[in-house]
Protein backbone atom coordinates (compact mmCIF):
# COMPACT_ATOMS: atom_id res chain seq x y z
CA UNK A 1 0.00 0.00 0.00
CA UNK A 2 2.87 2.53 0.78
CA UNK A 3 4.40 1.65 -2.59
CA UNK A 4 1.08 2.87 -3.99
CA UNK A 5 0.64 5.85 -2.49
CA UNK A 6 4.51 7.45 -3.56
CA UNK A 7 3.91 6.42 -6.95
CA UNK A 8 0.74 7.85 -6.93
CA UNK A 9 2.56 10.81 -5.15
CA UNK A 10 5.25 11.20 -7.42
CA UNK A 11 2.58 11.03 -10.60
CA UNK A 12 0.91 14.27 -8.85
CA UNK A 13 4.03 16.23 -8.33
CA UNK A 14 5.27 18.45 -10.58
CA UNK A 15 8.54 17.98 -12.06
CA UNK A 16 11.32 19.89 -10.55
CA UNK A 17 12.54 23.01 -12.48
CA UNK A 18 15.27 22.86 -14.94
CA UNK A 19 18.13 24.21 -13.96
CA UNK A 20 19.85 26.94 -16.85
CA UNK A 21 23.33 27.06 -17.40
CA UNK A 22 25.23 30.27 -18.51
CA UNK A 23 27.26 29.54 -21.38
CA UNK A 24 31.13 28.63 -19.70
CA UNK A 25 33.94 31.64 -20.78
CA UNK A 26 36.29 30.36 -18.41
CA UNK A 27 36.97 27.96 -15.81
CA UNK A 28 39.11 28.80 -13.54
CA UNK A 29 40.63 26.33 -10.11
CA UNK A 30 42.22 27.58 -7.78
CA UNK A 31 43.58 25.51 -4.99
CA UNK A 32 46.16 26.66 -2.17
CA UNK A 33 49.21 25.71 -3.77
CA UNK A 34 48.54 25.12 -7.36
CA UNK A 35 49.05 27.31 -10.76
CA UNK A 36 45.65 28.44 -11.37
CA UNK A 37 44.12 27.70 -14.50
CA UNK A 38 42.56 29.48 -16.74
CA UNK A 39 40.62 28.26 -19.95
CA UNK A 40 39.21 30.98 -22.42
CA UNK A 41 37.17 30.15 -25.25
CA UNK A 42 38.39 31.78 -28.50
CA UNK A 43 35.97 34.07 -30.00
CA UNK A 44 34.66 33.87 -33.64
CA UNK A 45 37.85 34.86 -36.04
CA UNK A 46 36.95 38.22 -37.56
CA UNK A 47 36.64 37.90 -41.56
CA UNK A 48 39.51 39.41 -43.67
CA UNK A 49 39.40 41.97 -44.67
CA UNK A 50 38.05 43.44 -48.18
CA UNK A 51 41.19 44.45 -50.16
CA UNK A 52 40.51 46.56 -52.85
CA UNK A 53 42.05 46.17 -56.37
CA UNK A 54 45.08 47.65 -56.80
CA UNK A 55 45.27 50.00 -59.58
CA UNK A 56 47.91 49.54 -61.90
CA UNK A 57 50.78 52.12 -61.27
CA UNK A 58 51.33 55.07 -64.19
CA UNK A 59 54.11 54.28 -66.29
CA UNK A 60 56.76 56.90 -65.92
CA UNK A 61 57.07 59.70 -68.22
CA UNK A 62 59.51 58.76 -71.52
CA UNK A 63 62.28 61.02 -71.67
CA UNK A 64 62.60 63.06 -75.14
CA UNK A 65 65.11 61.61 -76.86
CA UNK A 66 67.92 64.16 -78.40
CA UNK A 67 68.37 64.51 -81.35
CA UNK A 68 70.74 62.64 -83.28
CA UNK A 69 74.34 64.96 -83.81
CA UNK A 70 75.08 65.79 -87.50
CA UNK A 71 77.93 63.39 -88.95
CA UNK A 72 80.57 65.05 -88.65
CA UNK A 73 82.89 63.97 -92.09
CA UNK A 74 86.90 64.94 -92.09
CA UNK A 75 88.29 67.70 -93.32
CA UNK A 76 89.33 67.70 -96.88
CA UNK A 77 93.33 68.19 -96.60
CA UNK A 78 95.22 70.50 -99.52
CA UNK A 79 96.45 67.22 -101.43
CA UNK A 80 95.35 64.88 -99.48
CA UNK A 81 93.54 63.09 -102.67
CA UNK A 82 96.57 63.01 -104.56
CA UNK A 83 98.93 62.24 -101.88
CA UNK A 84 100.91 62.82 -99.09
CA UNK A 85 104.15 64.29 -100.79
CA UNK A 86 101.38 66.67 -102.14
CA UNK A 87 100.39 67.53 -98.64
CA UNK A 88 103.90 67.63 -97.17
CA UNK A 89 104.58 70.69 -100.21
CA UNK A 90 101.32 72.48 -98.91
CA UNK A 91 102.94 72.50 -96.06
CA UNK A 92 106.74 73.98 -97.61
CA UNK A 93 104.32 76.70 -99.38
CA UNK A 94 103.05 78.01 -96.01
CA UNK A 95 106.31 77.79 -94.44
CA UNK A 96 107.88 79.76 -96.90
CA UNK A 97 104.80 81.68 -96.84
CA UNK A 98 104.32 82.59 -93.29
CA UNK A 99 101.83 85.73 -93.41
CA UNK A 100 99.05 83.76 -95.62
CA UNK A 101 97.05 81.88 -92.67
CA UNK A 102 95.15 79.69 -95.47
CA UNK A 103 96.19 77.97 -97.95
CA UNK A 104 93.89 76.08 -101.06
CA UNK A 105 94.95 73.47 -103.38
CA UNK A 106 93.37 73.21 -107.15
CA UNK A 107 89.89 72.23 -105.55
CA UNK A 108 89.64 75.02 -103.26
CA UNK A 109 89.94 73.23 -99.67
CA UNK A 110 91.33 75.84 -96.96
CA UNK A 111 93.99 74.55 -94.70
CA UNK A 112 94.34 76.86 -91.53
CA UNK A 113 97.21 74.28 -90.26
CA UNK A 114 98.18 71.79 -92.56
CA UNK A 115 99.87 69.76 -89.60
CA UNK A 116 96.49 70.18 -87.36
CA UNK A 117 94.63 66.61 -86.65
CA UNK A 118 90.97 66.26 -87.76
CA UNK A 119 89.39 66.12 -84.25
CA UNK A 120 90.03 67.90 -80.77
CA UNK A 121 91.82 64.81 -79.30
CA UNK A 122 94.35 64.44 -81.58
CA UNK A 123 95.12 68.14 -81.84
CA UNK A 124 95.71 68.07 -77.52
CA UNK A 125 97.66 65.05 -78.20
CA UNK A 126 99.50 66.57 -80.99
CA UNK A 127 100.11 69.68 -79.06
CA UNK A 128 101.52 67.75 -76.30
CA UNK A 129 104.08 65.49 -78.84
CA UNK A 130 105.34 69.09 -79.65
CA UNK A 131 105.67 70.24 -76.81
CA UNK A 132 107.76 66.69 -75.79
CA UNK A 133 109.67 66.64 -78.98
CA UNK A 134 110.38 70.30 -78.76
CA UNK A 135 108.63 71.03 -81.90
CA UNK A 136 107.14 74.30 -80.82
CA UNK A 137 108.47 77.65 -83.14
CA UNK A 138 109.35 75.70 -85.82
CA UNK A 139 107.62 77.99 -88.20
CA UNK A 140 109.51 80.69 -86.72
CA UNK A 141 112.68 79.67 -87.07
CA UNK A 142 112.09 78.12 -90.57
CA UNK A 143 110.98 81.87 -91.47
CA UNK A 144 114.86 82.54 -91.74
CA UNK A 145 116.46 79.51 -91.59
CA UNK A 146 114.45 77.34 -94.25
CA UNK A 147 117.32 76.31 -97.32
CA UNK A 148 115.15 77.37 -100.05
CA UNK A 149 114.71 81.03 -98.30
CA UNK A 150 118.02 82.20 -98.12
CA UNK A 151 119.17 84.72 -100.82
CA UNK A 152 123.28 84.61 -101.14
CA UNK A 153 123.53 88.13 -101.52
CA UNK A 154 121.98 89.02 -98.08
CA UNK A 155 124.67 87.49 -96.43
CA UNK A 156 128.58 86.65 -97.35
CA UNK A 157 129.46 82.77 -96.93
CA UNK A 158 133.12 81.45 -95.90
CA UNK A 159 134.69 78.89 -96.76
CA UNK A 160 135.25 77.48 -93.60
CA UNK A 161 131.63 77.46 -93.20
CA UNK A 162 130.70 76.24 -96.40
CA UNK A 163 132.96 72.69 -95.98
CA UNK A 164 131.40 72.81 -92.55
CA UNK A 165 127.78 72.75 -94.19
CA UNK A 166 129.06 69.99 -96.43
CA UNK A 167 130.73 67.53 -93.75
CA UNK A 168 127.30 67.68 -92.09
CA UNK A 169 125.34 67.10 -95.32
CA UNK A 170 127.50 64.55 -95.99
CA UNK A 171 126.37 62.47 -92.60
CA UNK A 172 122.76 63.53 -93.25
CA UNK A 173 122.37 62.33 -96.53
CA UNK A 174 125.00 59.22 -95.62
CA UNK A 175 122.58 58.24 -92.96
CA UNK A 176 119.30 58.14 -95.10
CA UNK A 177 120.90 56.10 -97.51
CA UNK A 178 122.70 53.71 -95.92
CA UNK A 179 119.19 53.04 -93.94
CA UNK A 180 116.99 52.79 -96.80
CA UNK A 181 119.70 50.42 -98.56
CA UNK A 182 120.14 48.39 -95.49
CA UNK A 183 116.69 48.13 -93.75
CA UNK A 184 114.60 45.29 -93.80
CA UNK A 185 111.43 47.80 -93.85
CA UNK A 186 109.59 46.89 -97.49
CA UNK A 187 108.37 50.10 -97.09
CA UNK A 188 111.97 51.67 -97.92
CA UNK A 189 112.80 48.80 -100.46
CA UNK A 190 110.71 51.34 -102.91
CA UNK A 191 113.32 54.02 -102.56
CA UNK A 192 116.45 51.94 -103.37
CA UNK A 193 118.93 53.28 -106.12
CA UNK A 194 116.99 56.48 -106.91
CA UNK A 195 119.17 58.21 -108.15
CA UNK A 196 118.83 60.74 -105.86
CA UNK A 197 121.64 59.83 -103.80
CA UNK A 198 124.06 62.51 -102.50
CA UNK A 199 126.55 61.15 -100.02
CA UNK A 200 129.67 60.22 -102.69
CA UNK A 201 129.10 63.37 -104.52
CA UNK A 202 129.99 64.92 -101.29
CA UNK A 203 132.83 62.91 -100.67
CA UNK A 204 134.15 63.40 -103.83
CA UNK A 205 133.69 67.46 -103.02
CA UNK A 206 135.28 67.32 -99.63
CA UNK A 207 138.40 65.15 -101.51
CA UNK A 208 138.71 68.11 -103.56
CA UNK A 209 138.92 70.69 -100.74
CA UNK A 210 141.40 68.74 -99.05
CA UNK A 211 143.74 68.80 -102.04
CA UNK A 212 143.39 72.51 -102.03
CA UNK A 213 145.05 72.10 -98.29
CA UNK A 214 141.89 73.37 -96.28
CA UNK A 215 140.74 71.19 -93.50
CA UNK A 216 137.76 69.21 -92.90
CA UNK A 217 136.35 69.56 -89.40
CA UNK A 218 134.56 66.83 -87.84
CA UNK A 219 130.64 66.92 -88.47
CA UNK A 220 129.03 69.68 -86.20
CA UNK A 221 126.29 69.09 -83.22
CA UNK A 222 123.42 70.34 -85.60
CA UNK A 223 124.28 67.60 -88.14
CA UNK A 224 125.13 64.75 -85.61
CA UNK A 225 122.19 65.74 -83.91
CA UNK A 226 120.25 65.45 -86.91
CA UNK A 227 121.64 62.16 -87.94
CA UNK A 228 121.09 60.49 -84.70
CA UNK A 229 117.40 61.75 -84.89
CA UNK A 230 116.86 59.90 -88.19
CA UNK A 231 118.41 56.59 -87.45
CA UNK A 232 116.09 56.32 -84.42
CA UNK A 233 113.45 57.33 -86.38
CA UNK A 234 113.97 54.99 -88.90
CA UNK A 235 113.43 51.90 -86.36
CA UNK A 236 110.31 53.20 -84.47
CA UNK A 237 108.18 54.79 -87.56
CA UNK A 238 108.41 54.14 -91.14
CA UNK A 239 105.96 57.18 -92.41
CA UNK A 240 107.89 59.28 -90.30
CA UNK A 241 111.40 58.77 -91.69
CA UNK A 242 110.67 58.86 -95.19
CA UNK A 243 109.05 62.12 -94.41
CA UNK A 244 112.32 63.74 -94.03
CA UNK A 245 114.03 61.24 -96.53
CA UNK A 246 111.40 62.77 -99.46
CA UNK A 247 112.05 66.45 -97.90
CA UNK A 248 115.68 66.52 -97.44
CA UNK A 249 115.81 65.69 -101.47
CA UNK A 250 113.19 67.81 -102.31
CA UNK A 251 114.50 71.07 -99.99
CA UNK A 252 117.57 70.51 -101.84
CA UNK A 253 116.53 70.15 -105.94
CA UNK A 254 114.11 73.09 -105.20
CA UNK A 255 116.45 75.41 -103.09
CA UNK A 256 119.95 74.16 -102.52
CA UNK A 257 120.90 73.80 -105.60
CA UNK A 258 120.54 77.34 -106.29
CA UNK A 259 121.90 78.61 -103.00
CA UNK A 260 125.13 75.98 -103.48
CA UNK A 261 126.13 77.51 -106.85
CA UNK A 262 125.65 81.04 -105.99
CA UNK A 263 127.79 80.06 -103.28
CA UNK A 264 130.02 78.40 -105.40
CA UNK A 265 130.01 81.73 -107.97
CA UNK A 266 131.35 83.56 -105.17
CA UNK A 267 134.18 82.08 -102.80
CA UNK A 268 135.05 79.33 -105.76
CA UNK A 269 135.38 81.08 -108.72
CA UNK A 270 132.28 79.57 -110.08
CA UNK A 271 133.32 75.88 -109.86
CA UNK A 272 130.71 73.44 -109.57
CA UNK A 273 130.66 71.05 -107.10
CA UNK A 274 129.48 67.50 -107.70
CA UNK A 275 126.89 68.12 -104.61
CA UNK A 276 125.00 69.73 -107.03
CA UNK A 277 125.54 68.00 -110.39
CA UNK A 278 123.35 64.54 -111.36
CA UNK A 279 123.62 62.71 -114.37
CA UNK A 280 119.65 62.39 -115.21
CA UNK A 281 117.13 65.14 -114.59
CA UNK A 282 116.91 65.56 -110.90
CA UNK A 283 113.46 66.90 -111.33
CA UNK A 284 112.48 63.82 -113.07
CA UNK A 285 114.30 61.60 -110.01
CA UNK A 286 112.28 63.59 -107.83
CA UNK A 287 108.94 62.79 -109.35
CA UNK A 288 109.15 59.68 -109.51
CA UNK A 289 110.15 59.54 -105.90
CA UNK A 290 106.99 61.48 -104.90
CA UNK A 291 105.00 59.35 -107.18
CA UNK A 292 106.00 56.14 -104.62
CA UNK A 293 106.03 58.06 -101.59
CA UNK A 294 102.14 58.92 -102.56
CA UNK A 295 101.60 55.43 -103.87
CA UNK A 296 102.49 54.25 -100.48
CA UNK A 297 100.52 56.69 -98.51
CA UNK A 298 97.30 55.61 -99.86
CA UNK A 299 97.91 52.29 -97.51
CA UNK A 300 98.31 54.79 -94.26
CA UNK A 301 95.92 56.10 -91.66
CA UNK A 302 95.19 59.90 -91.46
CA UNK A 303 97.42 59.51 -88.46
CA UNK A 304 100.34 58.47 -90.19
CA UNK A 305 99.98 61.25 -92.55
CA UNK A 306 99.27 63.92 -90.21
CA UNK A 307 102.69 62.44 -89.02
CA UNK A 308 104.21 63.30 -92.04
CA UNK A 309 103.42 66.57 -92.19
CA UNK A 310 104.18 67.38 -88.63
CA UNK A 311 107.85 65.80 -90.13
CA UNK A 312 107.98 67.82 -92.41
CA UNK A 313 107.96 70.92 -90.96
CA UNK A 314 111.09 69.32 -88.22
CA UNK A 315 113.44 68.54 -91.64
CA UNK A 316 113.07 72.02 -92.97
CA UNK A 317 113.75 73.00 -89.34
CA UNK A 318 116.75 70.66 -88.74
CA UNK A 319 117.68 71.69 -92.40
CA UNK A 320 118.14 75.51 -91.42
CA UNK A 321 120.51 75.24 -88.83
CA UNK A 322 122.42 73.33 -90.95
CA UNK A 323 122.65 75.90 -93.55
CA UNK A 324 123.13 78.36 -91.17
CA UNK A 325 126.56 76.97 -90.71
CA UNK A 326 127.76 77.99 -93.55
CA UNK A 327 127.82 81.97 -92.23
CA UNK A 328 129.06 81.13 -89.15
Amino acid sequence: GTRLIAAAASAVAPPPPRRVVAPLRSLSTRRPGILALTVTCCSPSPPPPVVAAEAPAPAPPQEAKPKPKPRRYPKQYPGESVGVAEEMRFVAMRLRNPKRTTIKDKAGTENADAGASEDEDEEEEEEEQEEEDGGGGVKEEHEKEEEGELEAGEWMPSMEGFVRYLVDSKLVFGTIERVVAESTDVAYVYFRKSGLERSASISKDLEWFRKQGIAIPEPSTSGSTYAAYLTELAESNAPAFLSHYYNIYFAHITGGVAIGNKICKKILEGRELEFYKWDTDAELLLKDAREKLNELSKHWTRKDRNLCLKEAAKCFQYLGKMVRLIIL
